[in-house]
């Protein structure tokens, strides 16, 4: 699997991007968690709000998993991997959004976090991202 993760702002600009469909065959909101709202364009919303009572600029970390090309992987798959990710990158219990792109039979995900801890208003820190 390949994983390209990072830090980042641009809430809407994001949800937008996960959400279009003229660049892939089929898009999936598969899950949107930890926020009130339950779309991803209010979620993300929601996070920028939050993120507005800390210092932290960029209060998303966006991750992609994207198997080889020749590999076909169940959505468990993905999941498992996710959670995994998770636990390392101390995100567990963080908000977060995952959504599938199908493109010519090939699925990829996008998950997506709050990086802001709502209990002490502080950015959890990922120190191993670029």
């Amino acid at each position: 699997m390949i994983l390209k993760g990072s830090q980042r702002a641009g809430g809407t600009a994001l949800a937008v991007h996960l959400l279009r469909t003229d660049e892939n065959d089929h898009v999936q909101v598969h899950q949107v968690r930890g926020f009130i709202r339950g779309n991803i364009l209010d979620a993300f919303k929601e996070a920028y709000a939050i993120s507005r009572g800390t210092r932290c600029k960029q209060f998303l970390f966006s991750l992609s998993l994207s198997p080889p090309p020749d590999e076909r992987v169940a959505v468990e798959v993905f999941e498992k991997a996710i959670d995994k990710i998770e636990a390392r990158l101390s995100l567990i219990g963080q908000p977060r959004a995952i959504v599938f792109h199908e493109k010519d039979g090939r699925r990829h995900a996008h998950c997506v976090w709050s990086r802001i801890d709502p209990k002490t208003m502080t950015a959890r820190q990922m120190g191993h991202s670029s």
